[in-house]
């Protein structure tokens, strides 16, 4: 079983509540519990299970060249399935204290989402497993997360039909 590391820890908190809050401040929907609770999944959960993947990944194909190169970036993309997704969409919401609006169409969204981001994933991806030293993936895929929340929020503010 992987140790977490302080550095992990306070990676995961800084930049999963950083993105998330400044995501949920364009929306309007920013709330202090919300980023508290982001600050702890992030410092704790993410920070153990991402780097924890990352390194049976690593164990896993070990070996140079494209063909362990492709099964590290896919192994990698799939990590961050419908199902993690929705996970995280739900911990959003009962940060936030919205238990009546959990659904089971969290799990479209999830998916709707996953398939979206998959084609920018992948690259985003090949460069964390491929490119980034091992020491560093966890804060490169963490800054990754955050620039796609935030990507998210703006697209949804400046796509915004009115109703």
């Amino acid at each position: 079983m992987a140790r977490i590391s302080w550095h992990n820890v306070v990676t995961g908190a800084i930049l999963f509540a950083a993105g998330d809050s400044i995501g949920a401040f364009i929306t309007g929907g920013f709330l202090y519990q919300r980023m508290l609770g982001m600050m702890i999944l992030g410092g704790s959960l993410y920070a153990w299970e991402i780097p924890t993947y990352f390194a049976h990944l690593q164990r896993r194909f070990n070996k140079h060249g494209y063909p362990n190169a492709f099964k590290r970036t896919l192994a990698a993309g799939l990590f961050f399935n419908p199902l993690w997704i929705a996970r995280h969409l739900l911990l959003i919401k009962i940060f936030a204290g919205q238990w009546q609006t959990i659904s089971l169409d969290i799990l479209v969204v999830a998916t709707e989402s996953f398939i979206f981001c998959f084609p920018f994933s992948l690259l985003a991806n090949y460069l964390i497993q491929n490119v980034i030293l091992f020491r560093w993936r966890f804060l490169v895929s963490s800054i990754y997360s955050a620039l796609t929340v935030i990507y998210f929020a703006l697209t949804e503010v400046i796509f915004a039909t009115s109703g």
